[in-house]
């Protein structure tokens, strides 16, 4: 599945889990790296669709007030 197409809860779950790998056993130097780009990658999506969230928001909150 895309990153696109997964819902915001499902890509907090997908950088938990990638976070968890870096406390894992299976956790080793030559794929930290990697690892630690991708998940910065993914949270900086996260954080995108969180602003685009709190926009819709912010705009129903201002339709209701009216």
């Amino acid at each position: 599945m895309s990153e696109t197409k997964k819902t915001l809860n499902q890509k907090i779950g997908d950088l938990e889990t990638k976070v968890e790998w870096f406390y894992s056993d299976e956790f080793n130097l030559d794929e930290a790296t990697k690892r630690y780009k991708e998940s910065i990658e993914l949270a900086k999506g996260i954080e995108k669709d969180l602003a685009e969230l709190k926009n819709e928001i912010e705009v129903l909150a201002e339709d209701f007030s009216k």
